[in-house]
């Protein structure tokens, strides 16, 4: 497993800013529409930071519009990192996405400022902020349209249970409805002949980190995906993903068939009205909400959770220039790596 460039620190006397001290590294999670991007833009330019996105759709080119990517003003006010990274029909590990989000935290870092991470993929955030080991396995595509066709076939059910019988460890962990993270194990069980379970562990970078969350009463924040499914009809939806497909991108891609695009398919072959493609992105849209709590619980004392409505900008900045202040005077030589939880 290659080293991450955080284990080798640069020598003391180096000139860094945080270099007697462990950065400071502030993610900003939550559930879609719940004002992600607006928060941490006003955070980042009050603060001169700049912003890591951790978001599994956002990283294909050519997918801006139904992937709520930030406009390139916003791109030009504030550098974003990790926004269009590979082609749609090109796939971005969790591995792959994790050393290149170190990679970025460490620029920031470098340049003397103060990285945010934001996003509402929950593997992603945890996967920088806990230090997951994840297995370098590369995607084997052949296998993945067999375990693909067996769901399809016998049921999610059964392919879980595969994944049981060769590591159950894994199959507690995964929910058999998440057919994409239980053929993603079974390819790792597969490939290496080892459950996926023993090549997982964690090895914390040495970050010191604030964890920021937005949230809404479920009602305010199905009006908001409401609205939101509706701006980016009028933003040109339809035509992104007709561009998309007219690049020869088919429906058939992980990228193509997640929340925004998939339903298009379709309407485009002549199956579906467009009232019935917007009334399915937003039903999709709040399914995938409901997922996304399974990843950041209220309960979870890492997390300072703020509501969106209203407006948290100023009590949330408050709290990160205390984090920064205190990140600058304070070494926790016992762990350098932990979350500032609540009091």
């Amino acid at each position: 497993m290659k080293t991450p460039s955080w284990a080798n620190p640069p020598p003391r006397g180096s000139g860094t800013l945080w270099e007697d001290q462990h950065p400071p590294l502030v993610a900003i999670v939550g559930p879609t529409a719940a004002g992600k991007t607006t928060l941490s833009l006003h955070l980042a330019e009050a603060l001169d930071s700049e912003i890591v996105s951790a978001d599994s759709r956002q990283v294909y080119r050519g997918m801006d519009i139904g992937t709520a990517k930030a406009t390139s003003e916003e791109q030009v006010s504030v550098p974003h990192h990790l926004l269009d990274v590979v082609d749609p029909d090109q796939v971005l590990s969790l591995a792959q996405y994790q050393a290149k989000a170190y990679e970025a935290v460490d620029g920031i870092v470098s340049r003397g400022r103060v990285p945010f991470l934001v996003g509402g993929t929950g593997q992603y955030v945890m996967a920088v902020l806990e230090g997951w080991q994840v297995p370098r396995v590369p995607p084997d595509e052949a296998l993945r349209r067999l375990l693909y066709r067996q769901a399809e076939e016998e049921g999610a059910a059964a392919l879980h249970a595969r994944l049981h019988a060769l590591d159950p460890a894994a199959a507690g962990r995964i929910d058999a409805r998440n057919v994409r993270r239980v053929v993603r194990a079974l390819e790792v069980c597969l490939a290496t002949g080892r459950p996926i379970s023993e090549q997982q562990g964690r090895v914390p970078p040495p970050y010191r980190c604030l964890l920021v969350g937005l949230n809404l009463p479920r009602p305010d924040l199905y009006e908001r995906i409401d609205a939101r499914v509706d701006r980016m009809m009028s933003a040109g939806l339809e035509a992104e993903v007709r561009g998309l497909v007219a690049a020869d991108y088919g429906f058939d891609l992980p990228a193509m068939s997640g929340v925004g695009y998939g339903q298009f398919a379709a309407y485009l072959a002549g199956e579906a009205t467009l009232d019935e493609v917007v009334d399915k992105v937003k039903r999709a849209t709040r399914r995938f909400v409901r997922q996304q709590g399974n990843w950041f619980r209220q309960q979870d004392s890492r997390i300072h959770w703020f509501e969106a409505c209203p407006d948290p900008c100023s009590a949330v900045l408050d709290l990160v220039r205390d984090f920064i202040a205190s990140s600058r005077v304070e070494e926790d030589r016992q762990s350098p790596w932990r979350f500032s939880e609540q009091e």
